[in-house]
C-alpha cells in the first residue's frame, strides 16, 4: 500500500464520518428537548414537515426526509396512536396513504419553536457560521442525491 493510499484511509481524513459523528452528536442535543413532548428525532422531523405542509402522501414525505416507507409505517402508526397525525387511504388512488396533521399535532409547533431556539446555544457557532453550514450541507445532500 503506497503512501499517498494510507493517508486516504486514515479516519481523521474521511468526509463521511465527522458527517456522520456530528449528526449523531447533534441529534443528542435534541433528545432532552424531545423527551419532554414524547417524540423521537424522526418523529419530530416528520411533524416539522406537516406542520409546514398540513398533509402530503407517505411517498412526498419519504421524498423530503429521505426515509423508506418501512421506516415511515411504524413511525406514523405510532404518532397516529399519540393523535398528532391521521393516516388515511387517498379517495382518488387508494394505493396513496395520505398523512394529515391533526389539530393536537399542531399544538406541538410552540414546543417545536423553543426546541430550535435552545439548540445554537450549545454549538459554539455564531449565526453566520450556521447559515454557511447549513448551505453547505445543503449543497453536498443536493449532489449526493442527484
Amino acid at each position: 500500500m503506497d503512501m499517498e493510499l494510507n493517508e486516504i484511509l486514515k479516519m481523521q481524513n474521511q468526509i463521511a464520518f465527522p458527517l456522520y459523528a456530528c449528526s449523531k452528536e447533534v441529534i443528542k442535543q435534541y433528545r432532552p428537548f424531545l423527551d419532554e413532548i414524547g417524540l423521537t428525532y424522526t418523529q419530530y422531523i416528520a411533524m416539522l414537515v406537516l406542520m409546514e405542509e398540513k398533509a402530503c402522501s407517505l411517498k412526498d414525505l419519504g421524498k423530503k426526509l429521505f426515509l423508506d416507507s418501512g421506516t415511515l409505517t411504524p413511525m406514523l402508526k405510532n404518532l397516529e396512536s399519540k393523535g398528532f397525525v391521521k393516516r388515511t387511504r387517498s379517495s382518488v388512488d387508494e394505493r396513496v396513504l395520505e398523512i394529515k396533521i391533526t389539530k393536537k399535532g399542531e399544538s406541538l409547533k410552540d414546543k417545536a419553536d423553543e426546541i430550535y431556539k435552545k439548540l445554537p446555544q450549545w454549538s459554539n457557532l455564531n449565526c453566520c457560521e450556521l447559515k454557511t453550514l447549513h448551505n453547505l450541507l445543503n449543497k453536498l445532500l443536493e449532489e449526493v442525491t442527484k
